[in-house]
């Protein structure tokens, strides 16, 4: 029986539609009355303490305030435009808190409930003036609704902006500072005042390494800790934190060196069409993979190299050409040719305090080129996610990955078995940037797999819960990875490490396009490899995400007897409402139906805002059934097959927070007669700095995979092919190789 491919051109099945009737039910917490009473008296002392500082720490006499919204209005229908506008105040950024509101209209809320915090921006006159106008505010009009939805309101503090550890253990006189960029003011316009106030204080800031992304400016500073109090003043800081040092680029073990040699693969890559790159530490002069590079870059050709970085970049460019190697047997073929990017160079040592800017400002070159589909990063800040403030490694691959036409996959960090109370275990930056593909390490490739200790955990930043996105097989010490050493001669070293685990699940990716070429876009290839990961209700979602990719190529591209995979790609337009039918046989399905979804989008971001972290977001309904309606006007029933509950309590699954996550899993048990007419109905939805979003907002790259398993119906592939004329059974491009596994 011939091979069974993906199904693909499913988009072209999908249609738009009219919106649902819209029913609004709000209860309220609070009266304007009552809001008055409590919000005002906070809102004077919050005008008195901005008062109280300095003048050169204001520029253009503007200071920043704090505005929680009540639980009940973090969704973007809610966001206060209009009360601020009237202010002549602006939000400038914004984080998630939780808090137990004065007044609690939810049955059966949580003790603490998560919110919005607004960080608000405007001249110090206008934050005097707040009070009047506000007890001026009428019932009823836009003003006085959105007064009423604040539950605290107070200054910013030195204390808020800085985060930083024990005196005792800072480590160095280097420091990030976040700045918020003010509508209409030129980057250039900030740096020169914060600058200015920063060496009055005996701080320099070093003017070479800058990334302005978004409403943010990173910049670096160095001087005497005892001045961050008063540097944290500076109005317009969102943040200041120590410059962390890059991950050690050494695995977590390394086993003694095999004598056993490997064989290098006979012939030329699989594939010549998938552009792919590796930032690392460089390779060395004599290796055995030169035949497979098609591109050495030295990022500063005047850096001398470090030869534990060389290693590194050899060991990570090996995991990424052949998988993990046997002793004694020929390597994998490699799916294609590779460029090799030095980002890390003598320069770039643990005695340069800025190595961490000097080294992001090497990758996003390599971003900004726009030139590759597939890359890999298995380097970073020694930093745990933060929920309240977004690290520049994180802003700049987030920013550059927007538009959904390059696969990255990143190395989440091999701290997973530092302390967990105090959170250090967790996914390292930049593994929490919510485009990239966050990858941690599994301790085998058998099937009785699990998290290696060393992997680090999740969660992710909301949104972004769900990381690291999957697992790889990354090396244990029962079972080692082996890769190339340096050297003339094919000999292996046993390492582990999630370095190796996402350059592996590159490899995956990219052989997904060798044998598919063009027809399966780099974003559909992460929709697929987490549609297909291995995956069981026992296992932590914190630890594996949504499971361990399967190495074996026909797990992602090809179907068995009784199941049909479809591939769905294109853009969506913010505000507009699509129908995407799943495909099924003209007639009826006999028995168990099992339905599998995997929502995938790239979304632009708001840095500033993290609270409102990705700029789209999707709700999306299930309707198996077009004959069961839910009522009148509602259409027909809908199920939730996209369920939060792992993360969230039922309170806040309720709020909006799931429907900005950008990759989306579920799947439904049905029997055969309940569906007809099977339909996902997606809304796409636009929000910018919290708030509704315009026509302005961008169109955005959608994944849609769905799998459909009817196994009394083992035809069932050709069964959906001879019903719906539109959809295409891929072919591959390429002749497969005789072994698709590693």
């Amino acid at each position: 029986m011939a091979t069974r491919y993906l199904i693909g051109k499913g988009e072209l099945l999908a249609s738009p539609i009219d919106p649902p009737p819209m029913v609004s039910n709000k209860v309220h917490p609070y009266t304007l009355h009552e809001a008055k009473q409590v919000v005002v008296p906070q809102i004077i002392q919050a005008a008195q303490d901005l008062m109280t500082l300095p003048a050169a720490a204001c520029p253009g006499d503007i200071a920043v305030a704090k505005l929680d919204l009540h639980p009940s209005y973090i969704a973007k229908s809610y966001y206060p435009k209009a009360l601020l506008r009237r202010a002549g105040l602006t939000a400038v950024g914004s984080h998630n808190i939780k808090l137990k509101p004065r007044k609690e209209v939810r049955k059966n809320a949580p003790p603490q409930s998560e919110t919005t915090r607004l960080l608000i921006a405007g001249p110090r006159g206008a934050f005097e003036a707040f009070p009047a106008l506000a007890m001026g505010l009428q019932d009823e009009t836009a003003e006085g609704l959105q007064f009423a939805e604040i539950e605290n309101f107070s200054s910013m503090t030195a204390g808020d902006r800085l985060k930083l550890p024990a005196k005792s253990k800072l480590e160095s006189n280097v420091f990030e500072i976040g700045l918020h960029q003010m509508p209409g003011w030129s980057t250039a316009q900030e740096r020169r005042q914060f600058v200015a106030y920063a060496k009055k204080l005996g701080f320099t800031v070093n003017e070479e390494f800058e990334f302005p992304i978004g409403g943010m400016l990173f910049l670096a500073a160095e001087g005497d800790p005892e001045g961050l109090q008063e540097l944290a003043q500076f109005s317009l800081v969102r943040v200041i934190r120590p410059m962390p040092a890059l991950r050690s680029i050494r695995p977590v073990t390394r086993g003694k060196p095999l004598a056993a040699g490997f064989g290098i693969p006979r012939g030329q890559p699989l594939s010549n069409e998938p552009l792919v790159a590796i930032l690392d530490g460089g390779l060395p002069d004599k290796h055995v993979l030169q035949p497979f590079i098609n591109r050495y870059v030295q990022s500063d050709e005047d850096a001398e190299d470090v030869q534990d970085n060389l290693d590194h970049g050899l060991w990570v460019t090996s995991a990424f050409l052949f998988g993990p190697l046997e002793a004694g047997e020929e390597a994998q073929r490699p799916y294609s040719y590779v460029d090799h990017h030095r980002v890390l160079d003598r320069d770039s040592e643990d005695e340069d305090p800025y190595e961490l800017y000097r080294t992001l400002a090497h990758v996003e070159e390599v971003l900004l080129s726009g030139r590759y589909q597939f890359i890999n990063l298995s380097l970073g800040p020694d930093l745990p996610t933060d929920d309240d403030d977004v690290h520049a490694w994180t802003a700049v691959l987030d920013k550059h990955l927007s538009d959904g036409e390059t696969l990255m996959t990143v190395a989440v960090g091999n701290n997973g078995e530092r302390d967990s109370l105090t959170r250090l275990d967790r996914i390292q930056v930049p593994g929490d940037s919510v485009n990239a593909f966050a990858i941690g390490a599994a301790n085998t490739s058998g099937a009785t797999w699990d998290r290696a200790p060393y992997s680090a955990r999740g969660p992710g930043r909301s949104p972004g819960v769900r990381k690291p996105d999957a697992l790889m097989f990354g090396g244990s010490t029962k079972e080692y990875f082996h890769v190339a050493s340096a050297g003339p001669k094919p000999v292996l070293s046993a390492l582990m490490g999630t370095s190796f685990a996402s350059p592996y699940a590159l490899r995956t990716a990219v052989g997904v396009r060798a044998v598919l070429g063009e027809a399966v876009h780099p974003l559909t290839i992460k929709a697929l490899m987490i549609h297909a990961a291995e995956m069981a209700d026992t296992r932590d979602v914190l630890d594996v995400g949504w499971g361990r990719i399967p190495a074996d190529l026909d797990a992602l591209i090809t179907c068995k007897d009784g199941v049909a995979r479809i591939l769905y790609q294109g853009y969506l337009v913010p505000g507009k409402f699509i129908r995407a039918p799943i495909p099924l046989p003209a007639g009826k399905l006999e028995g168990k139906v099992r339905v599998s979804a995997t929502f995938c989008f790239a979304s632009p971001v708001d840095v500033e805002d993290t609270a409102a972290y990705t700029k789209a977001g999707l709700t999306i309904r299930f309707r198996p059934h077009s004959g069961k309606t839910a009522g009148e006007n509602d259409g027909a029933k809908t199920r939730s097959m996209f369920k939060a509950k792992k993360f969230r309590t039922e309170q806040e699954q309720r709020t909006d927070l799931g429907k900005w996550e950008n990759v989306l899993h579920g799947s439904e048990g049905l029997l055969g007669s309940s569906l007809h007419e099977a339909c996902f109905d997606v809304h796409y939805n636009a929000r910018d700095g919290g708030g509704m979003a315009g026509s302005s907002a961008e169109k955005i790259r959608y994944a849609l995979v769905v799998t459909v398993q009817a196994h009394r119906h083992a035809d069932l592939y050709d069964q959906i092919l001879a019903a719906h004329a539109k959809l295409e059974a891929l072919t591959p491009r390429v002749a497969l190789p005789v072994r698709t596994r590693g």
